[in-house]
């Protein structure tokens, strides 16, 4: 390559890294588009154009520079920080995501021996410390979509591998989040190979002779426990259609709402008895009685005046937060930071017209239009778009005639 080529090209990776500080993702696409050779050239600091678009959480610029053949691996930074670690700090999950997606190895230590879920912990990335701390490799679970030994059939279809990934690797621990899931991901009809999945992964990790990863044992125990109770209302739905056609009546039970219903109803002192009971049951099942999870879970369900047992189960698998009394949570299934309330009382929160759908049976009985603060409460319908209660109630009313 002569000089002047030369200059161009330095001039152009120059730009880019500029493009990337700047988030300026259009410029950034025309500048990339003029590249004839490889995207892991690097800066001054070492630092590669996959590297800083980690580190700014762009999205966009990441999944690019991926497609383009970026090496998640090349490293060149004197402190040892991979793309994963950089993306950790940023605090976009989504970008977390797209490294592990290519294959990076999350246990890397930085010059400080840190992997890149401590330097999120660190400063105070939680979500991207759960998405990593959860994380599957896809390629893990290509296991189950095999027939293996004698049968004939896999656990789970092929076609539904990445549907599989998706459910497993979920950070939102509640079960109601959970059957949704199972609903969206169109795995509603193959629970019992799900089911049957989850069991051989929970002994699976927790049979390994090194490497022995706990937290994920009980996930998956606990993930299996809860489609077990999925299935337990499907039979019990079939049951009671079995039973009003003999009798000449006609009707359909959704056992995906039967389960969410149980799972939120509350008794007259505002607590959530079936969802306490069965997280507790699935305590006692778990097999593995030695490992520390299963102890550390056990203590705190024993104490004197006890946490709830989801708030148990989402410290034990996705870690102590700090703070926690500032996060708000979709009252029906339990997302991090809804934007949608109830537009009558302001108080209760949801991801959507669904979730509130779901929740209403409850939120009915004690759902009433604030006397005080219209004005502050009519500021902060304006920054979060509210749910008109009127309008979700005709629906319901609409429903149970149809």
């Amino acid at each position: 390559m002569d000089q002047e080529n030369k200059n161009q090209l330095n001039d152009v990776q120059s730009q880019i890294f500029d493009r990337i500080s700047k988030n300026d993702i259009n410029g950034f696409k025309q500048l990339i588009t003029q590249l004839k050779g490889s995207v892991d050239f690097v800066d001054n600091d070492g630092m590669t154009p996959l590297q800083h678009a980690c580190c700014k959480g762009n999205r966009e610029a990441v999944q690019i520079l991926l497609d383009m053949g970026a090496d998640i691996n090349f490293n060149k930074h004197g402190a040892d920080y991979t793309p994963l670690h950089f993306a950790a700090l940023s605090g976009n999950t989504e970008v977390c995501r797209l490294v592990l997606d290519a294959g990076i190895n999350p246990n890397s230590l930085n010059s400080v021996s840190r992997t890149a879920s401590q330097m999120a912990a660190f400063v105070g990335n939680h979500s991207c410390v759960e998405t990593i701390n959860n994380y599957v490799p896809r390629t893990g679970l290509e296991y189950y979509t095999r027939p293996q030994g004698q049968h004939k059939e896999p656990l789970i279809l092929p076609a539904l591998l990445d549907a599989f990934h998706q459910f497993v690797i979920e950070i939102n621990l509640h079960p109601v989040r959970i059957a949704l899931n199972l609903q969206s991901l169109g795995l509603v009809k193959h629970l019992p190979g799900l089911k049957k999945a989850l069991e051989h992964m929970c002994e699976k990790e927790m049979k390994k002779t090194n490497d022995v990863n706990e937290l994920m044992a009980f996930k998956f125990h606990y993930l299996r426990w809860i489609v077990g109770e999925v299935m337990r209302c499907e039979e019990q739905c079939k049951a009671q259609r079995k039973e009003k056609s003999s009798e000449g009546e006609g009707g359909k039970h959704d056992f995906i709402e039967l389960f969410i219903k149980r799972v939120l109803k509350e008794n007259k002192l505002g607590q959530l008895d079936y969802l306490e009971f069965t997280l507790r049951d699935c305590v006692r099942e778990f097999p593995f009685r030695e490992c520390t999870v299963f102890r550390r879970v056990v203590s705190e369900l024993a104490a004197k005046d006890p946490h709830p047992a989801l708030f148990v189960f989402r410290n034990a698998i996705n870690g102590h937060r700090s703070f926690a009394d500032e996060t708000c949570y979709c009252s029906s299934c339990g997302n991090e930071k809804p934007d949608k309330k109830c537009s009558k009382c302001k108080q209760v929160k949801y991801c959507d017209r669904e979730c509130q759908r779901l929740h209403w049976f409850m939120h009915k009985k004690t759902c009433a239009r604030p006397t005080s603060n219209v004005t502050a409460s009519t500021s902060t319908s304006a920054v979060r778009e509210p749910i008109d209660t009127a309008e979700l109630q005709e629906e319901l009313a609409k429903m149970a005639t149809s």
